[in-house]
């Protein structure tokens, strides 16, 4: 019963309800948009610290032998918290973005329609289709495919979540009007920081150990390794990839916005970017 209690089935959108309740009280001025926005980047922050920690305990305990080494929580934080939040936050990007036009005066955003959600889905198709990948992919080789090997791996992939609080806290730090703080400054050296450690180089990292473990270079392991596991590595590297261009470019306008107005900028790098 415990263990239920606590799945992330009930402790996402519990955290997301709640949160919902007390934001509105501490910041009366926030409209609906507001607060569905800060809530669903507390609820992930608090999901990217969660899968951060469950990747570190697994990885530090799996390095004797990469392959063979087991640790329960690459299996059961997948099933338990990693499934329940992915399918969780669909929900809570739509509610997001219906508000969000909703208090922009859009017409059909009085309710909710199909219409709504065929528009949510083809303004954030690539976040979306993230998200149904890593249902469609990740979770069933984590359970049926990878015959109790490379639990290693499967930490490794937990630790693409670190940057997301950073994501998440330049959006609220832009809701709080802090902007032009120096925190904000130094968050986003962070979001770039961490996104390109933990999201890009982590994959060839991962596939430098791998070579290690069987003593081939580098250039040989894409071919030692099965055509699926190529592909599904790139089929989650190739948005990280993408969104990383997104937030140097942003990065670059702002620096350069900055120089010509001899000021702090006032937006953030964030916008494009989102930790699953």
């Amino acid at each position: 019963m415990l263990q239920v209690l606590a799945c992330g089935a009930v402790v996402f959108p519990g955290l997301f309800l709640a949160f919902r309740r007390i934001l509105p009280c501490v910041f009366k001025h926030w409209s609906d948009a507001d607060v569905v926005l800060v809530s669903e980047r507390l609820v992930s922050s608090i999901h990217a610290i969660m899968a951060t920690t469950a990747g570190v305990i697994v990885v530090s305990s799996c390095r004797g032998n990469i392959i063979n080494d087991r640790h329960w929580l690459a299996t059961y934080f997948v099933i338990w918290y990693g499934v329940p939040y992915m399918t969780y936050d669909i929900f809570a990007m739509y509610l997001s973005h219906f508000y969000r036009f909703r208090v922009k005066g859009h017409e059909d955003y009085k309710q909710h329609s199909l219409r709504t959600i065929n528009s949510f889905i083809r303004k954030e198709f690539l976040l979306v289709l993230h998200h149904i990948a890593l249902l469609t992919i990740l979770l069933p080789i984590t359970l049926f495919f990878r015959r109790d090997q490379g639990d290693f791996f499967i930490g490794c992939l937990f630790l693409t979540e670190l940057s997301t609080p950073f994501v998440s806290l330049g959006k609220i730090l832009i809701q709080l009007s802090l902007q032009d703080c120096w925190l904000h400054k130094a968050n986003g050296g962070m979001v770039l920081l961490t996104f390109f450690v933990c999201r890009i180089a982590l994959f060839p990292y991962m596939y430098w150990v791998y070579g290690q473990h069987y003593g081939i270079p580098l250039y040989s392991v894409p071919f030692h390794l099965p055509l699926t596991a190529n592909l599904g590595n790139s089929c989650i590297l190739a948005p990280q990839v993408y969104w990383f261009v997104l937030l140097c470019r942003k990065g670059y306008r702002l620096y350069k916005r900055s120089r010509s107005q001899d000021s702090s900028p006032t937006a953030t790098i964030t916008d494009n970017a989102k930790e699953d």
